[in-house]
């Protein structure tokens, strides 16, 4: 989960860089398709379940 939202952030501070600075528009075109990336990454971890089985200690 922290690997998503650190994703998420690095999108979001790449587009801001990316639109606010005169010549690097690259920079916005990498932080859309690292969001794109980050967001099928994390459906696909949601649709998988976490796989993980918590079970009490009797």
């Amino acid at each position: 989960m922290s690997l998503f939202l650190l994703l998420i952030l690095v999108a979001v501070v790449l587009g801001i860089i990316g639109f606010a600075t005169h010549g690097l528009f690259w920079l916005l075109i990498i932080g859309a398709a690292v969001l794109v990336v980050d967001l099928v990454y994390g459906g696909a971890r949601l649709r998988r379940g976490g796989g993980r089985k918590h079970r009490l200690a009797r």
